[in-house]
C-alpha cells in the first residue's frame, strides 16, 4: 500500500463503517455493528500512526484527490495537506476515539439505539480527519459543518428528553452563529486572494497584508484582521469560547462515550487547531492575536469558577473543559502554537479519561451523576478510582503528569509575550491552576471519599416514594466491566507520561517546521527553546514557581472543605449570598441569551405576525380584497332587478348619455 493509499485509509474506514451500520445495523446485529466500527477505527489509528512515523522521517504530502468544481479561476477541489500538525492531530483523534468505541460496548450495552450510536460516532470521527487533513478551505468547512451536524445529532441522541432536545437545538445554534463569522472569514479570502488552497493564501498573505477595508464610513480596518476575526468567531462557537460557550455545558445531555469523543478530542479542538493552521495570517495581525488572548484569558478564568459551583460529574468536567480550552486558545494568541497543540494533545488523553471514569461512576451508580448521591466509591471501584487520581493529577498539572509540561509551558510563553492583553491574560492562567486544582479534587473527594450518600438517598428516596424504586437500589456498586476499565488504563499511561516523553521534540524540537509560522516579533517561544535543558531540568524549575503552589494549595483546600470539614461549604454557599447565586446562575449568561436573543426573536416574530400577516396581509390585502369585492357585489346586486321595463330604461338612459357626449365632443 502506497503512503497516498494509506492517506486515503484514515477517514475512509470510520466513513465506510459509519455507512454499512447506519445503513444494515438494524439487521447486523450489535456484535457485527460495534466489531465494524471499532475495526474501522482502528485501521484509522495504525494508518495514522505509520503516517505519523512517515512524517517524523521528513516526509510530508499536500496534494489534490480531484477537483469537485471550477467557476472562472477559482478551484474547489478535495485534497490533503500531511505534515507534522496533521500527522499529530489525526493519531490523536483516531487514538481517543478508538478508545472511546471500545469504551461504548460497556456503556451502551442496554441502550436500544446501540447500532445507531456506533454510526454516529463512527461518522463523527471521519468528520473530524477530514477537517483536520484538508489542504483548502473548502474541505475545511466540509468538515467543519460535518462536525457540527453529527454532534447535533449525537448530543440530542436521546431525543425522548426534552433536555437532549433543547441541548443539542443550542448547541446547533450556537455553532451557526460562529459559523457565520467562519464563512464571512473565507469569503473575503476568496475575494481578497482568490483561492481556496492554503498554500496560496499563505504565500499571498504577507503582499496584501497592507490592505484596508471600509466598514461603515468608519476608519478602514485591516483586510487579514477582519479575516483572522472572522475565522475565530467561527473557532469560538467550535471551541466554546466565551460568550459562545453556552452550548458545551448542556451537551452532557448526550451519552457520556460523546461528551468524552466532543470534549477531548475532536470537535471542541478544532477551532484550537484551526488557529494553529491558520498562523501565517494571525501572525501579521496584532489585532487579532490581542482579541484571541483576551478571550481566551477570560475563558479559562470565568469557566474555571463555574466548575467550583457544579454538582454534576459530568458538569464539573464540562466546565473544566471550557477552562482549559481558554488556555490553548491564550497560548495561540501569544503566539505560543506549538504550546496549545502540545496542551491539545495531553489534554485529550487526561480529558478523555476523566469523561470515561465519570461514566464508569455513572453506570455503577445506575446513571446517578449528583456528586452530592456518591462517595466512598474508592473501595467498590479501585481501577476507576485510580485511573481517575492520575486524570486529576494530569489535569491540576502536578509534575511530572502530562498536564503540568503543557500547561506550565502556557503559563511560561504567556510570561514572555507582549502583546496586547498578555498581562491580563498572565493573571487569569496563573489564578486559575488554584482554581483547576479546586474544583477537580472536590469532584474526585466528593465522589470516592467520604461517607456512602448514595445508601442514604437510596433509603430517602423509598420512605418519600413509596413503590418507586430508587435508582441506586441495586446492591453495592461494583467495578464496570473490562470494556470500560481497558481504555481506562490505556489513556492513564499517556497521562502520565506523554508530556515528560514529547515536550522536548514536540515543544521545543522544531517538530512542526513550517506548518506553524511565528514572525520574529514574537520570540516567546524561542526564548522558552533556549531556556529548555530537558524534562527533568523543566520538572525542578517547576517546584519552585507559583503554579505548582497554587495546585497544592487547591489540593489542600479541597481536602479541607470535602473530607475534614464537609459542614463549611454549605455555610460559605450561605454567606456568600448573590455571588453563589451568580455562578450557579451561570452569570445569567443563559437566562439573559433566552430573554433577549431567543426571546428577543419570538417577540419580532410575533410582532411580524400580528401585524405584518394578521394586520397588513390577512387583514387589508386578502380579507381587505374580499370586503371589497362582497361591498361592490351588493352594489351590483341591486342593478340585477329581472325586470325587462328596468333594463330597457337604462339602455334608453345610455343610449342618451352617449348621444350627449358624442354631440358634445362633435362641437367643442
Amino acid at each position: 500500500m502506497t503512503m497516498q493509499q494509506l492517506y486515503l485509509l484514515v477517514p475512509a474506514a470510520p466513513l465506510l463503517a459509519a455507512v454499512v451500520v447506519g445503513l444494515f445495523g438494524s439487521r447486523l446485529g450489535r456484535a457485527a455493528s460495534h466489531s465494524i466500527c471499532i475495526l474501522g477505527v482502528a485501521l484509522s489509528t495504525v494508518a495514522s500512526a505509520l503516517i505519523l512515523r512517515d512524517v517524523l522521517a521528513g516526509n510530508t504530502f499536500n496534494g489534490e484527490l480531484y477537483t469537485w468544481m471550477t467557476s472562472g479561476g477559482l478551484r474547489f477541489s478535495i485534497g490533503f495537506l500531511i505534515d507534522p500538525l496533521t500527522a499529530l492531530m489525526i493519531t490523536v483523534v483516531s487514538f481517543v476515539s478508538l478508545m472511546v468505541h471500545v469504551y461504548t460496548i460497556g456503556y451502551m450495552a442496554d441502550d436500544p439505539g446501540y447500532t445507531r450510536f456506533f454510526a454516529y460516532i463512527s461518522a463523527f470521527t471521519f468528520s473530524m480527519l477530514m477537517l483536520v487533513m484538508a489542504n483548502n478551505f473548502l474541505q475545511l468547512f466540509f468538515g467543519w459543518e460535518a462536525v457540527g451536524l453529527v454532534s447535533y445529532l449525537l448530543i440530542g441522541f436521546w431525543y425522548t428528553r426534552p433536555t437532549a432536545i433543547y441541548a443539542s437545538l443550542k448547541a446547533f445554534l450556537a455553532n451557526r452563529i460562529g459559523d457565520f463569522g467562519f464563512v464571512l472569514g473565507i469569503g473575503l479570502i476568496v475575494a481578497y486572494f482568490g483561492s481556496l488552497d492554503y498554500a496560496t493564501v499563505f504565500r499571498a498573505a504577507p503582499e496584501i497584508s497592507g490592505a484596508t477595508l471600509a466598514l461603515g464610513g468608519q476608519s478602514p480596518v485591516s483586510v487579514l484582521t477582519a479575516i483572522c476575526i472572522g475565522l475565530f468567531v467561527g473557532a469560538m462557537g467550535k471551541s466554546a469560547q466565551f460568550p459562545l460557550h453556552v452550548w458545551l455545558p448542556d451537551s452532557m445531555e448526550g451519552p457520556t462515550p460523546i461528551s468524552a469523543l466532543i470534549h477531548a478530542a475532536t470537535m471542541v479542538t478544532a477551532g484550537i487547531f484551526m488557529v494553529a493552521r491558520m498562523s501565517p495570517l494571525f501572525e501579521l495581525s496584532e489585532t487579532a492575536l490581542s482579541c484571541v488572548t483576551i478571550i481566551g484569558a477570560t475563558t479559562a478564568l470565568f469557566m474555571g469558577l463555574l466548575g467550583v459551583v457544579q454538582n454534576d460529574i459530568k458538569r464539573v468536567i464540562a466546565y473544566s473543559t471550557l477552562s482549559q480550552l481558554g488556555y490553548m486558545t491564550v497560548a495561540l494568541g501569544v503566539s505560543a502554537y506549538p504550546a496549545a497543540i502540545f496542551h491539545l494533545m495531553t489534554h485529550a488523553f487526561f480529558k478523555a479519561l476523566l469523561f470515561l471514569a465519570a461514566g464508569s461512576v455513572i453506570i455503577a451508580l445506575h446513571h446517578e451523576q449528583d456528586l452530592r448521591r456518591m462517595g466512598g466509591l474508592k473501595r467498590y471501584m479501585p481501577i476507576t478510582y485510580w485511573t481517575a487520581l492520575v486524570g486529576s493529577l494530569a489535569l491540576v498539572g502536578v509534575p511530572p503528569f502530562a498536564g503540568f509540561f503543557s500547561k506550565d509551558s502556557i503559563i511560561d510563553a504567556v510570561g514572555l509575550s507582549r502583546v496586547g492583553g498578555h498581562g491580563y491574560a498572565l493573571f487569569a492562567v496563573t489564578v486559575t491552576v488554584f482554581i483547576t486544582a479546586l474544583y477537580t479534587f472536590r469532584m474526585l473527594f466528593m465522589a470516592f471519599h467520604g461517607p456512602e450518600r448514595f445508601r442514604h438517598v437510596a433509603v430517602t428516596q423509598m420512605q418519600e416514594e413509596p413503590g418507586h424504586a430508587p435508582a441506586n437500589d441495586h446492591g453495592d456498586p461494583h467495578e464496570s466491566p473490562w470494556v470500560v476499565t481497558v481504555p481506562l488504563v490505556l489513556l492513564a499511561i499517556p497521562s502520565v507520561y506523554s508530556g515528560w516523553a514529547y515536550i522536548g521534540p514536540v515543544l521545543f524540537g522544531n517538530y512542526f517546521g513550517d506548518s506553524i509560522a511565528i514572525a520574529p516579533q514574537h520570540a516567546g517561544m524561542a526564548t522558552l527553546t533556549e531556556e529548555w535543558h530537558g524534562p527533568w531540568e523543566f520538572v525542578v524549575h517547576g517546584l519552585t514557581t507559583w503554579p505548582f503552589w497554587l495546585a497544592l494549595s487547591g489540593i489542600a483546600v479541597a481536602w479541607y472543605l470535602y473530607i475534614k470539614r464537609s459542614d463549611l461549604p454549605e455555610r460559605i454557599a450561605a454567606s456568600a449570598g448573590g455571588l453563589y447565586r451568580l455562578l450557579v446562575n451561570n452569570y445569567y449568561i443563559d437566562r439573559f441569551n433566552d430573554y433577549f436573543f431567543a426571546g428577543g426573536f419570538r417577540r419580532v416574530g410575533s410582532l411580524f405576525s400580528d401585524v405584518g400577516d394578521r394586520t397588513v396581509i390577512d387583514g387589508f390585502f386578502v380579507n381587505g380584497s374580499a370586503r371589497l369585492v362582497a361591498a361592490t357585489s351588493a352594489v351590483l346586486r341591486q342593478v340585477q332587478s329581472g325586470f325587462i321595463y328596468q333594463y330597457a330604461f337604462a339602455m334608453v338612459l345610455g343610449i342618451v348619455v352617449f348621444l350627449f357626449w358624442w354631440l358634445t365632443l362633435r362641437v367643442i
